[in-house]
């Protein structure tokens, strides 16, 4: 079961724990998730020491692995301040799985009181924010993909839904494949090609079956995934970070 978690007034200043994917491949979701934050009225902190968060290691297994990696990062965050991370996999992992993999350690304590402070930036943006948008779009049919981890560890199906909700030319469409993982899931996708790709090719054929003419999602890792399949069978369909979709209608 998901522990209740308890929201605090909107603060003045947040951390922002970036990603290896946006890092890497989509950086325009990573300023954009600063920009919906700043325009809240909110500074932004960026650590720039800040790496991997631990996931791939620690979902292939490699636990001691994925505590060195993650160690670093524990570090980063020295004032109260909210973490923010623009990506359901590596906050549930922060927020879920710290906990118990450094527990027994010196960083025991510090590993849960990182993971306290750590929030998904659509339950950031809904729940803390209680963000408002002025739709300055063109009218659509839009498809949300939740990852696996933010519905699952975090407990946060609908906050992505709740926020595509306050666009007024948006028309968010239920794919019949909803809950169901997209088939990346780290190095599952590499381990194990023919079912992740049996998975995705689900996944992508529902959000078309669905009538979207986009799909959203709030994870790059799904959001890598499902566009690659979309584009290797030559659909016109194409994906966006949530970031990056609202930021681009409501700026």
């Amino acid at each position: 079961m998901t522990a209740v978690k308890l929201y605090p007034p909107r603060p003045d200043k947040v951390y922002l724990f970036g990603t290896c994917l946006i890092d890497m491949l989509y950086p325009e979701a990573g300023l954009d998730a600063v920009r919906l934050l700043e325009r809240e009225g909110i500074e932004v902190i960026f650590p720039d020491d800040q790496t991997c968060c631990g996931q791939p290691a620690y979902t292939s297994g490699y636990h001691t692995e994925a505590r060195a990696v993650a160690r670093a990062q524990l570090d980063l965050f020295p004032e109260p301040w909210p973490i923010i991370v623009p990506s359901g996999s590596c906050g549930g992992m922060m927020r879920t799985h710290y906990p118990s993999l450094f527990a027994g350690t010196p960083e025991e304590a510090r590993a849960r009181e990182v993971a306290d402070r750590v929030f998904e930036l659509t339950e950031f943006l809904v729940h803390v924010c209680h963000l408002t948008l002025e739709d300055r779009g063109a009218p659509e049919k839009v498809a949300m993909h939740t990852s696996c981890s933010a519905r699952r560890e975090m407990g946060l199906a609908e906050t992505g839904p709740a926020l595509l909700a306050k666009l007024g030319q948006v028309e968010l469409v239920e794919q019949e494949r909803a809950s169901e993982c997209c088939g990346f899931g780290g190095t599952f996708a590499v381990r194990h090609p023919e079912v992740s790709g049996a998975m995705v090719e689900d996944k992508s054929r529902a959000i078309e079956a669905a009538g979207a003419e986009r799909f959203v999602t709030s994870d790059c890792g799904c959001l890598m995934n499902i566009a690659g399949r979309l584009a290797h069978r030559d659909s016109t369909l194409e994906g966006e970070h949530i970031a990056t979709y609202l930021w681009r209608r409501t700026s």
